[in-house]
């Protein structure tokens, strides 16, 4: 056999063997399409069943056991928070498949600064990029119509990643189909904290205005040194109307993975009345199944829980 013989010989192998491939990627492609088109068949059924009782407007979720998954699977720890965000994107396109409006979710705490400062910066970093994606013309918040919002202390985060939070809320501000809420250096008693402290201020700040004016009516003695005979009271609404959470209802489930009933300075001021769901599952397992038990949960004790409140 010449050798150019040899060449075409092995030029049209290498063409069999590449074609081959294409047709090995387009037949599994074609089977994750016909599988995900199956599933998103599967689900609207379900799903419309679920709507036959009340749907939750809020859920929220407290996403726990990402560093125990890494640790159960023998992975890198910062594998198991890659591992948690895609499970945050498959059970936010469930919700919104359900058509469920709100969504929370608890995704740094400011007690975590208080971790090792490496995983801290690989935290900050990991959200910063996951931030910046949620603007991409594809991600799931623009496929869905979501107004993306962060509530918490966010001037104690790095700047970059506060730039990139104070960017996406604003590339979505038109968005008015859901809201997503995502706390991030949050702990629900500093949100009250801050929120009582402004109030006291805007409160004030009124009292002087119309003290200036003639028109406070003796509910102020001024005299420079902030002394006062008498002061408007502060009510609920006042600081209410201040809240990291302001733009959402308050929930009406508190999911919790890793079994565990703690709800670590999470949404205590809104949460009274909403029911906890505590799967023994890490967040980064979470599925489908869990989320309908929580709904079928809701509605078994929705009656119960709108009856407590009309109490209250």
């Amino acid at each position: 056999m010449s050798a150019l013989q040899i060449d075409i010989s092995w030029s049209f192998s290498l063409e069999v063997t590449a074609i081959q491939a294409y047709r090995t990627m387009d037949n599994k492609q074609n089977r994750n399409s016909i599988t995900s088109n199956l599933g998103h068949i599967a689900r609207r059924c379900l799903f419309g069943i679920l709507s036959m009782g009340p749907i939750p407007d809020h859920i929220a979720f407290i996403m726990d056991g990402n560093r125990r998954y890494s640790k159960k699977y023998n992975m890198d720890e910062g594998a198991g928070h890659k591992s948690g965000f895609i499970a945050l994107t498959t059970m936010l396109r469930y919700c919104y498949e359900l058509e469920v409006k709100y969504i929370t979710v608890y995704a740094f705490s400011i007690d975590n600064f208080k971790r090792r400062p490496e995983e801290v910066n690989f935290l900050m970093e990991l959200m910063r990029e996951k931030i910046e994606g949620l603007i991409e013309e594809d991600s799931i918040i623009n496929q869905y119509g979501v107004r993306v919002h962060f509530a918490g202390d966010l001037k104690l985060l790095d700047e970059s990643v506060r730039l990139a939070a104070e960017k996406a809320m604003a590339a979505s501000a038109c968005n008015s189909k859901a809201v997503l809420s995502i706390c991030i250096a949050y702990t629900s008693t500093n949100e009250i904290m801050n929120a009582v402290q402004q109030s006291c201020e805007e409160n004030w700040d009124e009292l002087r205005i119309l003290d200036s004016c003639g028109a406070a009516y003796g509910l102020t003695d001024y005299s420079g040194n902030g002394d006062t005979k008498d002061r408007k009271s502060i009510v609920v609404t006042d600081i209410e109307k201040h809240m990291y959470m302001k733009v959402a209802p308050n929930p009406d489930i508190v999911v919790r993975t890793s079994g565990e009933n703690r709800m670590s300075n999470f949404l205590l001021w809104q949460s009274a009345y909403s029911i906890l769901y505590s799967p023994s599952v890490l967040w980064p397992e979470i599925g489908l199944r869990h989320l309908v038990w929580a709904v079928l949960n809701f509605q078994r004790n929705e009656f119960f829980v709108q009856k407590k409140k009309k109490q209250h």
